[in-house]
């Protein structure tokens, strides 16, 4: 697959590699511009095929350094939630292919999230105060974050706006994203086997990606203790708006 791509299309690929390993390690949202990217190189479908085994290498690492902060009882009462979405994207790649207005769903759900959350902090919106603790919002979150990992490996931003809206510091953040991303994504790679999403070829490729995605990790280990909490929560969320507008445009 690999010699089948131009230069500069390799050249993408290998800083996508080093992107998906700097966000699971350091700036998560940064994973919702590498899945708008690789869809600029492969047919969208294929795409998140090609991207997923490249996430679960570097969820490995950064669930092996962030093993010790992880918030579980945030995990658990997202599953059921989490499952449900994932059986309603599996549904829908099953019967349609992935469509334009899919990606302007997913863009507006994003920028929707954001926009609560700046107000929560600058502002300190009284309703907003006592979402992250309402079941409806976690069940909402939970499904969201289910039903767009599966469709396009496209739940970091919602999954960073959600641990922000609870108030997780920076290290916990990570921890507990990285365990959410390996469980649903090693529960994904069947269902993408079975609708022909991963290859062979798929595969190959990305087994020629690895020391990239590995140099991305430990740059992100490296990264996130230099940036200041405050100043880490307006990045993330810097990022997953520039995600959210990516997939509003054409």
């Amino acid at each position: 697959m690999i010699i089948e791509l131009g230069w500069i299309n390799i050249v993408v690929v290998i800083i996508c590699a080093l992107l998906i390993g700097v966000s699971k390690t350091g700036l998560p949202t940064l994973g919702i511009l590498v899945v708008a990217t690789m869809a600029t190189v492969f047919p969208a479908r294929e795409s998140i095929g090609i991207v997923l085994p490249m996430l679960i290498i570097a969820d490995v690492v950064a669930v092996t350094y962030y093993r010790r902060s992880v918030n579980w009882k945030t995990l658990f009462s997202l599953v059921p939630w989490v499952l449900g979405g994932i059986v309603i994207g599996f549904i829908l790649l099953y019967t349609i292919v992935m469509s334009r207005p899919i990606e302007i769903i997913l863009g507006v759900i994003i920028l929707v999230l954001i926009v609560l959350q700046f107000s929560r902090e600058r502002w300190g919106v009284t309703w907003t105060e006592t979402l992250p603790q309402s079941k409806i919002f976690i069940g909402i979150m939970g499904t969201l974050a289910g039903f767009t990992t599966m469709i396009g490996n496209a739940a970091g931003p919602i999954m960073a706006v959600f641990l922000l809206a609870i108030a997780l510091p920076k290290k916990e953040l990570i921890g507990t994203g990285a365990w959410f991303f390996l469980s649903v994504n090693l529960i994904k790679v069947p269902m993408y086997g079975y609708l022909g999403l991963i290859t062979f070829d798929s595969i190959g490729l990305n087994l020629w990606l690895i020391p990239a995605i590995l140099i991305g990790a430990f740059l992100g280990i490296k990264l996130v203790p230099l940036i200041p909490q405050k100043h880490f929560n307006t990045i993330i969320l810097i990022l997953a708006m520039v995600g959210g507008i990516r997939l509003l445009l054409p």
